[in-house]
């Protein structure tokens, strides 16, 4: 029996796939994993997965290269025969389904991880690549046999869209996270607040910069840290001068990505996720895990790991000074740091441990 798993990015598939991986082989499949190119296939080989490597551009908007990744993948199922299909984020759902449904896979799967950029933003441009990507969206559902949406709202946006059948849908939380990897940790003595992710504006970064700075200017002693890098070829990329700025006025500190996360969670007493539209953050459910309150915004994702008061705050999207009083709470009432945090804890393993979420997709997935 043979599963095959269409990502974007390597990295995507041991950090947030790995779990799943290894649950599908322990079930009797020789897994394979297409990625766009060599970037640590020794760690995804180390899954027990073998890895073959058909280029992809994740945010090109090449119809020739979009066609040579589809027939690259269709000779691929044509080669291996597989038994069941994943797909996950815009291109390999497309394509891979589309792929799969000419090569006579028997049984199809797509997951929508997120809305993504062109569901948020308001440009022209946006609004055009919006269009396009929902018309190869409603292309890819019809090959698919069932598609998995890890929060209700995306669901039913995407349905209402009349992009897919209500039939084909299922709902799981997230990706889950490995509550065994990510341990409650001591909370640092001075108030920090951290947030991880790509700079790109839909993440809310440019909200947690001027946050950090309302914060800051009445509250100078207020640690905030930032994990992540500088994207050149995004829509909505924050420039590096704008970002750098915060850093040279003594706002925040940068830190550039790493393969382990979980220092930064235990250094900060706070995690913040000012994203516009999530599938369900993962970095949010780590930093949960990890006894941390969120403050998130109250959209597509970003609500569903937060009871706003309990282990945390929600936030209206783009609105800077709302999430500068939401940290303040914090600096204010210190107690709340822990009492939250270790609401995060039971929630996390409630609704996101990743055992529960993988039993969840190996039923949808069929995976016997």
């Amino acid at each position: 029996m043979k599963f095959i798993l269409i990502s974007p990015k390597n990295r995507t598939v041991y950090n947030f796939r790995g779990d799943l991986i290894k649950e599908i082989i322990n079930k009797g499949y020789d897994v394979i994993v297409t990625g766009p190119d060599k970037t640590d296939v020794d760690k995804i080989e180390a899954l027990g997965a073998k890895f073959v490597e058909i280029p992809m551009n994740k945010n090109g908007t090449s119809i020739l290269g979009d066609i040579k990744y589809c027939k690259r993948l269709y000779k691929l199922f044509k080669t291996e025969k597989p038994d069941i299909t994943l797909g996950y984020t815009v291109k390999p759902v497309v394509y891979g389904a589309i792929a799969a449904k000419f090569a006579g896979v028997k049984n199809i799967n797509s997951m929508v991880t997120g809305g993504g950029y062109t569901f948020t933003a308001k440009t022209f441009k946006a609004k055009i690549l919006g269009f396009i990507v929902r018309f190869l969206y409603k292309i890819g559902f019809s090959m698919a046999d069932k598609v998995i949406f890890q929060n209700p709202d995306d669901l039913d946006e995407f349905c209402n869209k009349k992009l897919v059948k209500h039939s084909k849908c299922h709902i799981v939380n997230g990706s889950g996270v490995n509550t065994a990897h990510f341990l409650p940790a001591e909370y640092p003595k001075q108030t920090t607040f951290f947030m991880l992710s790509r700079l790109l504006k839909s993440k809310g970064v440019a909200e947690y910069l001027e946050a950090a700075k309302i914060v800051k200017e009445k509250y100078p002693e207020t640690r905030f840290c930032l994990l992540g890098k500088y994207e050149t070829n995004m829509q909505d990329a924050l420039s590096k001068d704008y970002v750098e700025q915060f850093i040279a006025n003594g706002i925040i500190e940068r830190f550039e990505e790493t393969s382990d996360v979980r220092p930064y969670y235990a250094d900060c007493s706070v995690y913040v996720l000012p994203s516009y539209r999530e599938g369900t953050p993962r970095t949010v459910l780590e930093a949960m895990a990890m006894g941390r309150p969120i403050i998130t915004t109250d959209t597509n994702g970003c609500r569903d790991t937060v009871i706003d008061g309990k282990n945390g705050f929600l936030v209206t999207i783009g609105n800077s000074s709302q999430l500068a009083d939401a940290m303040i709470k914090f600096v204010e009432n210190a107690e709340l740091i822990k009492t939250m945090g270790e609401e995060s804890v039971i929630y996390c393993h409630q609704k996101f441990n990743v055992n529960k979420v993988n039993c969840d997709m190996i039923n949808i997935l069929g995976v016997w």
